[in-house]
């Protein structure tokens, strides 16, 4: 569905643009605990937490650093990558 489209996206947008110094790369967070999540269920996310190897959802703490990692020059040889930040739901 839509998160193959943005991982498709990335590397196009990656491939067409990076000889012009345009870098694409994707964040891709597993459960983010927010306000929001909380209200609609409870804080481990109505049981979610636990098919999570860490057993328990990020806090946005957590996401963002990355992202300003990829939006900065430190990152300028990263390009066309899809970063998953999911304490571990990927391996389950």
């Amino acid at each position: 569905g839509s998160k193959f489209a943005v991982r498709g996206m990335t590397k196009q947008v990656a491939v067409e643009y990076g000889d012009q110094n345009i870098r694409a790369n994707s964040v891709h967070p597993g459960y983010v605990k927010t306000p929001m999540m909380v209200a609609a269920t409870d804080e481990d996310g109505g049981g979610a937490a636990a098919g999570i190897p860490l057993r328990r959802f990020a806090e946005a703490s957590e996401i963002s650093p990355l992202v300003v990692f990829l939006a900065s020059d430190e990152s300028s040889f990263i390009t066309g990558t899809e970063h998953v930040i999911d304490g571990g739901m990927i391996v389950c």
